[in-house]
């Protein structure tokens, strides 16, 4: 211990002795006074002297001294009136201890700026004055190595009723003078009453105000408190204005505070129960998780108190906040969130704003167990929710859909209309929509739809919508096909209002669809359901409607043969179609379809595609392929790609020369790049018809026409037709680009553009040009995918084209040498294994190859 240490402990104690044998040679309280007074006076005068002191800006410690100096100037007053005798001891008990209540908010405020030994000297002054009163207190214990009363740079300890100042390892720092207490030992407490500590929770700073909540803690955890201190020192009042206002591990101790009263005296949840305070209190639920816990888990103990339950659903954003607790990842949070939401559920507002928040549980509860109107109140807001498919899961595995079915089967009007609009809801989820149909919901609602009732009309929306949702299920939807409720749904189109005419549309669009749905399409078709669906072509009110219908007609018209669609639409209804896919205000999807209608048109009717060229159709294709975006509907291009077809027919070359003129070629080529596979697949049929006449329109080099003729520049020579070729002139696929894109199909792993993409490709092996087509075929790395779609075997027809375009390479010696023996083994697995079809090319190519002979039985 230094030097100057002992020093100050035989000034602190000599100091303490001195003042503890005056005081016992006094007997006048009075004297006591004026004792305390005369070394209080010295104590500010010092206080007030000292530069350090005044040179901080602190306003606590300035308001401290201030409140000081009015309570001395009040005693001093107290002391000279007449009032002031030595029988009012009770009068003067009130003003020591008042005084020592304000010396030690003085010392608390200034601990970082005053001296030690001033420090010492305060703290024996306050604790004689304390000592002198008579007011009722409770000491305060802490352990000097939890306490953080360290804080105030001091290690006062009582013993013997002796204070001393244990100060081994005083450093200076910066100025100033720190009391390191680690070396205090165990048994050495401080004693601080509980004024100072309701002083500190009232006015501290964060430093002290944690070191009072720990202290506060500790009281009423070992039921060192009554419950008539913590009225009278009002401090649940005061918890609650520190919790509104502290940081967050303030805020932690002072909850923990919090549900340590409530659980000791039903009278301190009555005080919590306070509006102000649960407001406060709800506000901790929006902060960090373990301030969470701890509000919920208080809120929780204070349920059982009915005010509780009355007023903290109403604070705004409580109810939100308790949801998104319980769906949060904390096992306990969220247990006690729901259970203090299942506390608050008996107010059926309450359960609604629930329900809103994601909880739907009382929600639930009431559709099975609720008054009848209980349940309609339930089900006429679950249908205006905005549901996301996880509230819909939800509230199915909760158990909602069944009290709802039966709502609709067995209730009133109002009942099954509420009911029905809820359901409409729930199903836009496939699991809900399989509820319905277990609980036999279908044929109600058949018979429902069918029924000509005036009462249950109102109720035809709400079924046809919910039908509408059960068709749109593929798996599900089969339950209408079977039911064979197609033609009747059709009949009923021209009879309802418009908003049902939607979802019957809907309804039968997904019907129609259905893969083993043919004979229902075949019975729709014969029983002119195209006819009836004409007239909502040209509807301009509700576009939903004439999309409905151009896409049930597009369906039907897939499975038409030959003039059959033509027979069911007239030259005005074409045209209509036409302006459909023509104006700017139609919808993509709605061009789909009008398209796909066209494109089911038999190509080879002439009288057809004259009509298309009068109204100038291709260059309205061609317009929606060149601004195509990723964005754009697949089936819009696909379709188009199917149309354009009948405008490439080799058979008609001046057919040809317009298209390629209106740009044809370029999209075509755009598509075999960036298409679909389908998309892919028709544009290769469409430029393979075009290049099948390359040939005859090429300029040959040999033409005594072009030796009159100005000479060509070398980039339209083409090595493959041997002569001048062009884009507009001979339709080349070389000069068109269309090689790179061609062998990427066969190369890619999606095999259903083959054939086509083949035929393409073999149209350059023509008689007269097979050498120069091989050539570049082998330039452009065809061999091996073409024997890898031979080796796959997905379609005959490709395995056919294949062998006949390496028929036509393994003319060419050195081809065969270097891919011989690759293609050996594929065509030897062909010739033992594949369709019989292909054994002759097979043999062939095995002779080719010199691993069979030409009198081969294979042939």
């Amino acid at each position: 211990m230094s030097v100057k240490a002992k020093t100050l402990i035989i000034q602190v104690s000599t100091e303490q002795q001195s003042i503890t044998t005056t005081h016992d040679s006094m007997d006048s309280p009075q004297e006591h006074l004026s004792e305390f007074m005369e070394k209080l006076s010295s104590i500010l005068t010092e206080l007030k002297d000292d530069k350090r002191v005044v040179m901080i800006s602190n306003p606590q410690i300035q308001k401290a001294i201030e409140s000081l100096e009015v309570d001395f100037r009040r005693a001093k007053s107290l002391v000279k009136s007449s009032r002031i005798s030595p029988t009012h001891d009770e009068n003067i008990e009130q003003v020591i201890q008042t005084l020592a209540r304000g010396l030690g908010l003085v010392l608390f405020a200034s601990h970082d700026v005053v001296e030690s030994t001033k420090k010492a000297e305060i703290e024996v002054l306050r604790r004689e004055m304390m000592k002198m009163s008579s007011v009722n207190k409770t000491n305060l214990i802490m352990s000097s190595d939890e306490s953080e009363f360290s804080s105030y740079d001091r290690g006062i300890v009582e013993e013997d009723d002796r204070t001393t100042i244990d100060v081994d390892g005083i450093v200076e720092e910066d100025n100033r003078i720190a009391l390191d207490v680690d070396e205090i030992v165990e048994e050495d407490e401080i004693t601080l009453d509980v004024d100072d500590v309701v002083v500190q929770i009232k006015y501290g700073d964060d430093e002290l105000l944690k070191c009072a909540l720990n202290g506060l803690k500790s009281l009423v955890l070992d039921g060192m408190i009554t419950k008539e201190g913590i009225h009278h020192e009002d401090m649940i009042p005061v918890l609650f204005n520190r919790l509104s206002s502290s940081k967050t591990d303030h805020r932690l101790i002072i909850l923990r505070i919090l549900q340590a009263l409530a659980a000791q005296d039903d009278e301190h949840k009555e005080k919590m129960a306070e509006m102000g305070n649960l407001s406060i209190l709800v506000k901790s639920l929006g902060h960090d998780l373990e301030e969470q816990k701890e509000a919920v888990g208080l809120l929780v103990s204070l349920s059982d108190v009915a005010a509780v339950r009355r007023r903290v659903g109403r604070i705004q954003g409580c109810i939100v906040m308790l949801a998104a607790i319980f769906n949060g990842d904390d096992q306990m949070s969220s247990h006690d969130a729901a259970n203090l939401l299942n506390s608050l559920s008996g107010n059926t507002q309450y359960a609604l704003h629930m329900a809103e928040a994601g909880y739907f549980k009382p929600l639930v509860h009431y559709l099975n167990q609720g008054s009848d109107m209980s349940k309609i109140l339930m089900a006429t807001a679950l249908s205006r929710m905005e549901l996301t498919d996880q509230n819909r899961a939800n509230l199915g595995q909760d158990g909602a859909v069944e009290p709802l079915v039966k709502m609709f089967t067995s209730g009133n009007l109002e009942a099954k209309q509420s009911s029905l609009n809820a359901l409409h809801n729930l199903s836009a989820l496939k699991a809900n929509v399989q509820r319905l149909i277990k609980l036999g919901i279908v044929a109600t609602l058949l018979q429902l739809l069918f029924s000509v009732t005036s009462v249950l009309m109102t109720l035809r929306e709400p079924a046809s919508a919910i039908l509408a949702k059960i068709a749109a299920q593929s798996e599900v939807g089969i339950v209408l096909v079977k039911q064979d409720v197609a033609q009747q749904m059709i009949s009923l189109l021209h009879l309802t209002s418009p908003v049902i005419q939607c979802h019957l549309l809907e309804a039968l669009n997904a019907i129609a669809a259905c893969p083993n749905a043919s004979k229902v399409r075949r019975k729709m078709k014969e029983n002119g359901a195209v006819r009836l669906l004409l007239p909502f072509l040209t509807e301009s009110r509700n576009t939903k409607i004439r999309n409905g219908a151009l896409n049930l007609i597009y369906v039907l018209s897939n499975d038409m043969q030959g003039g059959e669609l033509m027979e069911q639409l007239e030259q005005m209804h074409l045209n209509t179609l036409i302006n459909v896919v023509s104006s700017s205000s139609t919808t993509d999807d709605e061009k789909a379809a009008a398209v796909g209608i066209l494109s089911n048109f038999p190509v080879s009717d002439k009288n057809v595609t004259d009509m298309f060229m009068k109204a100038n159709l291709l260059p309205i294709l061609v317009s929606i392929l060149t601004s195509s975006t990723p964005t754009t509907p697949h089936l819009l291009a696909e379709n188009v790609s199917a149309v354009l077809i009948r405008f490439t027919l080799p058979s008609d070359k001046k057919l040809q020369h317009f298209s390629v003129e209106n740009g044809v070629i370029n999209v075509l080529v755009k598509l075999l790049t960036c298409g679909s596979i389908v998309a892919k697949c028709r544009a290769a049929t469409s430029l393979a018809q075009l290049s099948q006449n390359s040939l005859t329109l090429r300029k040959s080099r040999k033409s005594r026409w072009f030796s009159c003729a100005p000479p060509h520049s070398t980039d339209t020579f083409c090595q493959v037709h041997d002569g001048h070729c062009s884009i507009k002139t001979t339709f080349c696929l070389v000069k068109a680009g269309a090689m790179p894109p061609l062998v990427q199909i066969l190369q890619g792993n999606e095999r259903a553009a083959d054939e086509a993409a083949l035929n393409c490709l073999a149209t350059l092996q023509q008689d007269e040009i097979w050498e120069n087509g091989s050539n570049l075929l082998v330039k452009m790395s065809c061999v091996q995918p073409i024997i890898k779609i031979l080796e796959e075997g997905i379609s005959l027809k490709a395995q056919e084209k294949s062998l006949w375009i390496l028929e036509k390479i393994f003319k060419v010696e050195a081809y065969r040498v270097e891919y011989g023996e690759y293609a050996q083994v594929v065509l030897i697995d062909l010739a033992q294994n594949g369709d019989s079809l292909l054994k002759p090319t097979v043999a062939k190519l095995l002779a080719q190859l010199e691993l069979l002979q030409q009198q081969s039985s294979y042939f």
